[in-house]
């Protein structure tokens, strides 16, 4: 099984950028499907983008035009590029996969602050 590891939250000013990468312990090049997710505080997990092998992405609206989805299956990594971050984007951002058992696959997640 095919372990995901997310990196690169932090702290950011409203207006910043980040760019989240989320490390697979394997390879991703059967995987058709890697998506990002967010959890806020008190909310429930909803689903930000996703990156298909072939290069099609799909965004929520309300990050489209802010933030851009990646894969590089040479490297096992998925990116998340995260620009004009807003206070409503704090959250603690998921990597996500369906494997070939229908199994939901998620990383730990990592921290995105944003303040005002």
């Amino acid at each position: 099984q095919v372990h995901v590891v997310e990196s690169g939250g932090g702290l950011v000013q409203a207006g910043g950028s980040l760019r989240l990468s989320c490390a697979a312990s394997g390879s991703i090049v059967n995987v058709n499907l890697m998506d990002w997710y967010r959890q806020a505080p008190g909310k429930q997990r909803e689903w930000i983008a996703t990156a298909a092998n072939g290069g099609n992405t799909n965004y929520a609206d309300f990050v489209k035009g802010r933030f851009t989805i990646s894969r590089d299956n040479a490297k096992n990594t998925v990116y998340l590029q995260m620009n004009s971050l807003k206070p409503e984007d704090t959250a603690v951002y998921y990597c996500h996969y369906v494997d070939r058992w229908r199994q939901d696959n998620w990383g730990q997640g990592t921290q995105v602050t944003v303040s005002s």
